[in-house]
């Protein structure tokens, strides 16, 4: 059952509380790069990223960031670690979410002081637990980073909030070991109601990234747990976008763009279906509508999946059909195969 968590915004964007899981993504650009930081912030927006954060490792950073904010098309999330005055000031820039672990701040009356100034705008507070950065005195009490110490961890950041009132909060614990992180999560889901953000963290490149995320979040997402996810990649965060949609929409949860199928071709495939279904798949991306689009190889499973798809081809010996709602609508060669259904996706 999926569990009930409580609702925050971060800017417009709902999370939590029956709202649909959000997809955000981080900035490999230099913060304080406020052109460099746009461009990818618009190229992320393009691709349907719905929350951006961004590293603030200095006052320079957190100057540039306001100006950023401003002109963001998508809500902004600083990243903040240890500097209470960086928060502070982020805050007085607009800025529309925190990454920041209290108990890492110092002093309790600096953790106030940014809490008085979030709760005055309204701005909730991530707390993010990693693996690679937890309390020495939990590293001591269970000998190495366990997913019972990330969650000790994380409830302790959370009962600091909690003792000065505030409860606009979001969770996150990552770890780059899969059922580590998975246990954690699940363990979190059943004593607190604040929503959570999923991710394997330090996943790896766009191959093994992607596999790592899939599984660790499918298995999440499939429980009902996350409210807002990151893929982590090495690589372009657009990436991080599309794959996150792609979890997604392989569990039924959130439909972004082509629902694409390809068989993966064998001996009885008499056309270069990987080229083809590469082709259609690169052409795809930029195309935002909810259907399904099928390129399949031979008459075996071919025609019956075309038919079942929107739209779809079926190879024969260097040719293909294109079927549209289930009817072939014609008959083109090989080399003529995307052109034709990207033709007849443009007339959907």
């Amino acid at each position: 059952m999926k569990p009930t968590t409580r609702q925050i915004h971060v800017g417009p964007v709902a999370i939590g509380g029956g709202a649909p899981c959000a997809v955000q993504s981080m900035c490999s650009t230099d913060t304080r790069d406020v052109a460099a930081t746009l461009g990818q912030i618009r190229a992320l927006a393009d691709v349907g990223c719905e929350i951006v954060r961004c590293a603030v490792p200095d006052a320079d950073a957190a100057e540039a960031l306001a100006a950023i904010k401003t002109q963001s098309p998508i809500p902004v999330i600083a990243d903040i670690h240890f500097d209470y005055k960086l928060a502070l000031r982020v805050l007085e820039g607009g800025i529309d979410g925190l990454r920041l672990n209290p108990g890492n701040i110092g002093e309790q009356w600096k953790v106030a002081e940014v809490v008085k100034a979030a709760a005055e705008r309204n701005v909730p507070i991530r707390i993010g637990v990693n693996a690679g950065s937890l309390e020495k005195h939990l590293l001591e009490k269970y000998g190495h980073p366990t997913a019972e110490a990330m969650v000790e961890s994380a409830l302790g950041h959370v009962r600091i909030l909690e003792s000065l009132n505030y409860r606009e909060i979001k969770i996150s614990l990552k770890a780059s070991d899969v059922p580590k992180t998975v246990a954690a999560y699940q363990l979190l889901s059943q004593q607190v109601d604040y929503p959570l953000h999923i991710g394997i963290t330090e996943a790896g490149t766009l191959f093994s990234g992607t596999i790592k995320s899939s599984v660790g979040l499918g298995i999440l997402l499939h429980d009902g747990i996350g409210d807002t996810l990151r893929v982590s990649l090495t690589g372009d965060p657009v990436d991080e976008v599309r794959v996150g949609y792609e979890i997604l929409k392989a569990l039924g949860l959130r439909q972004r763009g082509v629902n694409f199928v390809s068989c993966p071709t064998c001996g009885r495939c008499q056309i270069n279906l990987i080229r083809v279904a590469e082709e259609v798949e690169r052409r795809l991306q930029s195309v935002d509508k909810q259907i399904t689009v099928a390129v399949m190889g031979c008459a075996v499973n071919g025609p019956g999946e075309a038919r079942e798809a929107d739209l779809g081809v079926a190879g024969g010996k260097g040719e293909g059909l294109v079927f549209r709602k289930g009817e072939i609508v014609r008959k083109v060669p090989e080399s003529e195969l995307a052109d034709a259904l990207l033709a007849e996706i443009d007339r959907l």
